[in-house]
């Protein structure tokens, strides 16, 4: 299981400059997941942050090369059952996100350059 490094965070945003088109091979997908199990739940979450963010209580963003995202669809069957539900969307083009209430935002690490 891959975890972030500070050099990953760039690639965890999506490019709002509206003259600039989707060049690179990135995907930006949201996964949404209602798991029944506390343990395999707490698993998924896990496994999932090696890939993106939290962005609410059952919900993840990432973007991910074309590679990663082949990569993150074929392992998250193992981490379910089938009572559980999981959706991915992949989101192409451009896309706006509007949000209300309380944001679930990437903890911000303090970086002390000497």
């Amino acid at each position: 299981m891959s975890r972030f490094t500070l050099d990953d965070l760039d690639d965890l945003f999506i490019d709002t400059d509206e003259t600039s088109t989707n060049t690179d091979n990135n995907v930006f997908v949201l996964i949404i997941y209602d798991i029944v199990g506390n343990n395999r739940r707490v698993k998924f979450s896990k496994f999932l942050l090696g890939y993106g963010f939290r962005v609410q209580k059952s919900a993840f963003e990432a973007k991910l090369t074309v590679k990663k995202y082949q990569k993150l669809i074929t392992e998250i069957p193992k981490y379910i059952d089938k009572e559980d539900s999981v959706r991915l969307y992949k989101i192409i083009g451009k896309g706006q996100v509007l949000t209300w209430g309380e944001n679930f935002a990437e903890p911000q690490e303090e970086i002390i350059l000497i």
